[in-house]
């Protein structure tokens, strides 16, 4: 695996690449890796010839008072195990690299409509910085594929639209959520969790579950919201939102069928979010969030 942190040994490692007409996958990441990126860069290699995986810390899509310093930097650890996944070259460029003239005077990329609410809703600014991030890292590589995990479901919708209205020419490919045996999605937070808190954490994703079941069983939307809510405080979890949402964000109406049923939620220092596909077997109340 080539590590590369300079833009121009990119570009021209990546084009010697092209030149021998082989396909390129992408997969984003801000290091710490787990399962659940290494299946990333595993779908990636099914779908390239050549993987190239990005690890950059985007202060960009922090906001005040987030975790930014400390969240955690473990490029070593990161870098042994992007070899043993098979990716091909690892980008880690610094700050100063990808914002040479500084966040304050860095031009930025904003998706309406389903970068808005939910966690855009609770952290203004972050899709953008989020959307800024990945359009630099599209036009740098210029990969033919890029995937990205269906944890962060809006997430993907927002890289989704920026592609769609863009015309990137780039298809971008969402992965599972990967779980440890108790439920919980892998996510590099979950290092901030106590074990008294890694023990109460997979209710998040039980709850969800929970709540899917009553939902497909005709359960009214608006109650469901307000008792999952309910279970979640009594688990010990601040519930930031949980909402139904068509799989396209859009809220739901009477004639949705497939939705989208996704939860963020603090537990101690961690910001934990989650989602689960419902399949509702009639008509829907008016009321999709609590």
């Amino acid at each position: 695996m080539r590590t590369l942190r300079d833009i121009d040994q990119l570009r021209s490692t990546l084009q010697e690449y092209r030149l021998h007409g082989q396909r390129i996958a992408l997969v984003p990441t801000m290091g710490n890796l787990h399962a659940g990126h290494l299946a990333l860069v595993a779908c990636a290699r099914q779908h390239a010839d050549i993987v190239v995986s990005s690890l950059f810390v985007n202060p960009m899509q922090f906001g005040p008072g987030e975790d930014l310093d400390g969240y955690p930097r473990t490029f070593n650890a990161d870098q042994a195990q992007l070899v043993e996944a098979g990716c091909d070259v690892l980008f880690a460029p610094a700050v100063s690299s990808l914002y040479p003239n500084g966040l304050d005077a860095q031009t930025r990329v904003h998706v309406p409509v389903v970068g808005e609410g939910l966690c855009g809703g609770s952290r203004p600014g972050h899709f953008d910085g989020v959307s800024t991030v990945v359009s630099m890292l599209f036009n740098l590589v210029q990969p033919d594929i890029a995937c990205f995990g269906e944890k962060d479901y809006q997430q993907l919708a927002v890289i989704r639209k920026l592609v769609r209205d863009l015309h990137m020419p780039i298809e971008i490919i969402g992965v599972p959520i990967v779980r440890a045996e108790d439920g919980l999605a892998l996510s590099s937070r979950n290092g901030y969790l106590s074990r008294e808190e890694r023990a109460k954490a997979p209710a998040l994703y039980h709850t969800l579950c929970t709540l899917r079941d009553s939902l497909e069983h005709g359960a009214a939307i608006e109650t469901a919201l307000k008792q999952g809510k309910t279970t979640l405080y009594e688990a010990g979890f601040t519930p930031d939102y949980l909402e139904l949402r068509e799989t396209t964000l859009a809220p739901v109406s009477p004639t949705t069928r497939q939705a989208i049923l996704l939860a963020a939620a603090k537990l101690g220092p961690a910001r934990l979010i989650d989602n689960v596909t419902v399949q509702l077997p009639g008509s829907t109340t008016s009321s999709a969030s609590q």
